[in-house]
This record gives C-alpha cells, sequence and structure tokens, in this order.
C-alpha cells in the first residue's frame, strides 16, 4: 500500500487549505484507522487528527480541534484534512498514515500506523 499526500502550498495566516492523501490500494481504507501527523522544522512528528474505522470516530490534537476536519471518502479511497483559520505556527510537513485497526497503541501514536506517505508541506504566511 502507498499513500500520496496532496494538497500541500503557501497561504496567508486567517487562510485554509485541504490535504488529501490517496493509496494505492482500492480496498485499504476498509479497515484501517486513517490520520494526519505533521512535522514542523527541527521538532519532532507530532500527532493532528485520526479517524478510526469502523465507528467512525474521530480524534484531534488540541491545536487542531476546531479548525481541521479529518474525513475518509472510501469510494475515492481517500483521506483528506481541511484545515481552517491556519497561522505561522501551522507550517509544517504533513504526512497522512494507515493502520490497521487492530494494531497496538492509541491512534495519536505513530506506532499504531503500518503506512506513510511521503508527505506535503504547507507553509503558512504572516
Amino acid at each position: 500500500v502507498q499513500l500520496q499526500a496532496s494538497g500541500g502550498g503557501v497561504v496567508q495566516t486567517g487562510g485554509s487549505l485541504r490535504l488529501s492523501c490517496a493509496a494505492s490500494r482500492r480496498t485499504f481504507s476498509r479497515y484501517m484507522d486513517l490520520a494526519w501527523f505533521w512535522q514542523a522544522p527541527g521538532s519532532e512528528r507530532e500527532f493532528v487528527a485520526a479517524g478510526r474505522y469502523g465507528d467512525d470516530s474521530t480524534y484531534y490534537s488540541n491545536f487542531a480541534k476546531g479548525r481541521f476536519t479529518i474525513s475518509r471518502d472510501f469510494n475515492k479511497n481517500t483521506v483528506t484534512l481541511q484545515m481552517n483559520s491556519l497561522g505561522p505556527d501551522d507550517t509544517a510537513v504533513y504526512s497522512c498514515a494507515a493502520g490497521k485497526y487492530f494494531n497496538s497503541g492509541g491512534v495519536t501514536f505513530g506506532t499504531h500506523y503500518d503506512y506513510w506517505g511521503q508527505g506535503t508541506l504547507v507553509t503558512v504566511s504572516s
């Protein structure tokens, strides 16, 4: 399974971006938890948002809650991250991830995921 993230770019403070992550295999998302992580320059990778397989529950980091929305499209085999009210602190490389729902660890941890996309750069100018 390969994941391809897209949608990054440069946006002004207060703007919005929509990131998309497409999977190479049609049915990959049927049994997978899906998530977005980010990594800012000089920082470690951090959890942003996740959607759980099965009950479609969603989880957000504190900084993403209320501004970002994760959603999945089974027909298109994609997971998207709608980001609103962006600020300079949101500047980072955003990566999508997929992991089998029965993997150990919580959805907010990178170790829960089996597959990772290459990342897409989001730059928010002040």
